[in-house]
């Protein structure tokens, strides 16, 4: 009987970072056109989604409830700004940091977001118990991905 030949390690479908890339493209996708009516972009929804959850909030503590760095921050929060959804202050006690703060446009645009996530789980058609469980893989898999690299052992200890 001949050998089975062995799977291909890099193989692309079996990578879970081509996995990860793709479904992170196609339910952004998804979300597109349930956004724009309101002016917003996917990552500008993440950060009204924390504010609304939060406000006020350091540009600090919204960089890392949305894990991105201040310099990419930024650009979403002037523009969310310009919309009239958010506003910056200087801190009332250290003015080295920006308070962000919602808007009474940006408070009454949540209504309008409230009728996103069941439109997203009628949209991708899975049940919600589903979802829950891939929420829970992925929230698993982004803590694994941030944990610092364990140290090698030294292959000559053991030897």
């Amino acid at each position: 009987m001949p050998d089975q030949p062995a799977e291909d390690p890099l193989a692309l479908e079996q990578q879970v970072c081509f996995a990860l890339s793709v479904a992170a493209r196609s339910v952004v996708a998804v979300y597109r056109p349930l956004l724009e009516p309101m002016g917003l972009t996917h990552p500008q929804y993440l950060v009204m989604l924390a504010l609304w959850q939060h406000a006020p909030l350091s540009v600090r503590e919204l960089s890392g409830l949305l894990q991105l760095d201040p310099g990419t921050l930024s650009p979403l929060l002037k523009r969310l700004e310009a919309a009239g959804y958010v506003r910056r202050d200087r801190g009332a006690t250290d003015e080295r940091t920006l308070a962000v703060r919602l808007t009474p446009a940006g408070q009454a645009l949540r209504e309008r977001a409230e009728q996103i996530p069941p439109a997203i789980v009628a949209r991708l058609g899975l049940p919600l118990a589903e979802l829950r469980q891939l929420h829970t893989a992925l929230t698993q898999v982004i803590v694994a991905a941030n944990r610092p690299p364990q140290a090698d052992p030294d292959p000559q200890a053991s030897a």
